[in-house]
């Protein structure tokens, strides 16, 4: 299989929530009673890793139990904006050229999507408001950075995103004229939590390079609740860290 159909089939993978499996093919899930997180793994087969998996994500990142600077990088480009509205989250795709490095393996960003409030929490709380970052590697392998937004100043970039965001479900649309630098969305500093965890939404597959940025950024209150009329409460309940190895920035 040639590197490029490679590529294109794991894009394929990005389609509900910008992460989940199209294997599933039209089961319906949604954030609320049974079709909700509590319910996700009895409504597939191809969903059982909702409810048995042992490496889900999100978690509380105050149970960190160890230390140390996780050797991270990003190097993005600016391109036109693409936004979607898939019924789930606002996403915003990226064409190759953008990467993660992660560990010394390199990780091409695939697309941004957003969650009200923030899934992953601290001690408990959570942000208004998080941007997931979502890279796979041709091979398949995942990486996911979690940028947090606090409640403060207009965000110019994250404005762009919501000017263009469809208020229904849509499929993707290039605003030409309209140029989006995803490096304006992070902190000055990248340090991270970083774990192996899931998908947050069905089919909640596992082996996901996660890594949660320390540091927030800011959005006004209108921004994020801009955000929040278009997608609603789209948040999975924090998960057991069940022993696995949980590393909080120095």
């Amino acid at each position: 299989m040639s590197k490029k159909l490679k590529m294109i089939l794991i894009v394929s993978l990005f389609t509900v929530a910008g992460v989940a499996s199209s294997v599933a093919g039209d089961v319906k899930w949604t954030y609320e009673g049974h079709s909700g997180p509590h319910g996700w793994g009895d409504l597939s087969p191809s969903y059982a890793a909702c409810s048995t998996g042992v490496m889900q994500s999100p978690i509380d990142l105050s149970q960190a139990n160890a230390v140390g600077n996780v050797a991270i990088s990003i190097d993005y480009k600016v391109n036109p904006l693409t936004v979607l509205n898939n019924g789930h989250t606002v996403q915003v795709n990226f064409p190759a050229g953008s990467n993660m490095t992660s560990g010394g393996k390199v990780f091409p960003l695939v697309q941004v999507h957003f969650h009200t409030p923030s899934e992953h929490v601290i001690s408990g709380k959570s942000f208004p408001l998080v941007a997931h970052f979502v890279h796979a590697t041709p091979e398949g392998a995942l990486g996911v950075i979690g940028v947090m937004f606090d409640e403060g100043k207009n965000n110019p970039e994250l404005q762009k995103i919501i000017d263009a965001a469809p208020k229904e479900k849509t499929g993707p649309r290039t605003f030409s004229d309209v140029i989006i630098d995803p490096n304006a969305l992070f902190p000055d500093e990248i340090k991270v939590f970083r774990y192996m965890g899931s998908l947050t939404t069905p089919p909640c597959s596992e082996g996901v390079n996660w890594h949660v940025v320390e540091d927030s950024v800011e959005a006004s209150p209108e921004q994020i609740k801009a955000l929040a009329d278009i997608m609603g409460k789209n948040v999975r309940p924090v998960m057991p860290l069940n022993n696995r190895l949980m590393v909080k920035p120095e």
